[in-house]
């Protein structure tokens, strides 16, 4: 998993790379943040070589998280060439989010 530094580099990356993109949008205060925190990592395991999975911290990266309109956190979005192809609120289990990211490959 990445931690991103720059919006800039956030947007070339969700518009350029040729694999979906997860980005996990979190705080470090955030409980149910941290309780999803795994499971993200597991997914990034799982998928390695097939989808780049990063981690946005809303507090760091206000900019990001406004254009994105992040209201709640945990928030965790699929971006596949550019566009939202997936989008969770709150804390899901495994099985809820990898359903979700199965279910919205985008290839």
């Amino acid at each position: 998993m990445t931690d991103l530094n720059e919006i800039k580099s956030f947007q070339d990356l969700i518009n350029n790379d040729e694999k979906p993109v997860l980005v996990d949008f979190y705080a470090d205060w955030c409980g149910p943040c941290k309780m999803v925190s795994p499971v993200i990592k597991q997914l990034a395991d799982e998928y390695k070589g097939k989808m780049i999975t990063v981690k946005v911290d809303t507090d760091k990266k206000p900019a990001i998280s406004a254009k994105y309109k992040i209201t709640s956190i945990p928030t965790i979005m699929m971006f596949y060439k550019g566009k939202s192809v997936m989008r969770l609120q709150g804390a899901q289990p495994y099985e809820a989010i990898k359903g979700s990211i199965d279910s919205n490959w985008p290839l």
